[in-house]
């Protein structure tokens, strides 16, 4: 891979599912993101999405030290306001592309994961961190607002937590992450990679169309009431039997269950 670049290896599983692996590369500079590298890393999802043999996508940092180490000061530096706004925009098409793809993408921390590298990991549907990662928004102290897919804290750490984070700029360790709810799982670095094959594992074994289902479900369920979630989830739950694989899961279940009994 070049340096500064947004590298993508799609692995073949059994039974024709494909796995993707997206990693930001410039560590050089902790991967911290640059305008060339967002494009790409909007691009890189946008082509995965299409991919209807895509079963998960793992997102990661290149190197031992970082998985985003924030904006690219240099670039922020000589911004001006028109400037600012595209890159800022740049950056959310980008977590905005992650969040769209139609299959669960796993973010693997693998180190500094500050302002917009929080961001795109928030973007993510499930985060494992290796310990000893510094975690953060710390655009205040930078005279900037943290903004974009900031907006998604919330929902994941709460309001008071949210604030304190956002208006301190205070940098946080993978532990706190894990016990506010940013990660789902905190590893040593060595069994970083086998905590995200064990969720790959999963996601794998379940039908391919009830997960996009779900993860569809779940961002509409982001953006309208209880009662609208609801009724989405009646209609997504009735369309599944559109395709099949509930009837087919249900009889493998029963087929399964007859047979340990025979044996």
């Amino acid at each position: 891979m070049d340096e500064a670049d947004v590298g993508v290896k799609v692995e073949d599983r059994a039974g024709g599912a494909r796995v993707a692996h997206v990693t930001i590369d410039n560590r050089k500079r902790l991967n911290c993101v640059s305008s060339p590298l967002l494009v790409r890393l909007r691009e890189a999802f946008e082509r995965l999405g299409g991919d209807d043999g895509l079963r998960a996508v793992v997102l990661t940092g290149a190197g031992d030290r970082a998985f985003i180490g924030g904006a690219d000061l240099r670039e922020l530096g000589k911004a001006d306001p028109d400037g600012a706004r595209l890159f800022i925009t740049r950056l959310h098409m980008a977590g905005k592309a992650i969040r769209h793809c139609p299959v669960p993408v796993v973010a693997r921390v693998n180190g500094f994961c500050l302002g917009g590298g929080l961001e795109v990991a928030a973007s993510a549907d499930m985060r494992v961190v290796v310990e000893g990662a510094v975690l953060g928004m710390p655009e205040v102290v930078m005279g900037l607002p943290s903004v974009i897919e900031a907006a998604l804290l919330p929902g994941l750490i709460g309001w008071g937590k949210t604030r304190e984070i956002l208006l301190t700029g205070e940098t946080f360790g993978s532990a706190e992450a894990l016990a506010m709810g940013f990660a789902q799982k905190v590893v040593p670095a060595d069994q970083l990679d086998s905590a995200v094959e064990h969720w790959l594992s999963l996601i794998l074994k379940a039908t391919p169309q009830a997960v996009r289902s779900q993860k569809a479900l779940m961002n509409r369920w982001q953006r309208v009431s209880v009662d609208e979630a609801v009724y989405a989830g009646i209609d997504a739950l009735s369309d599944a039997y559109r395709t099949g694989e509930p009837q087919a899961a249900i009889q493998a279940f029963f087929d399964a269950k007859a047979s340990h009994k025979r044996g």
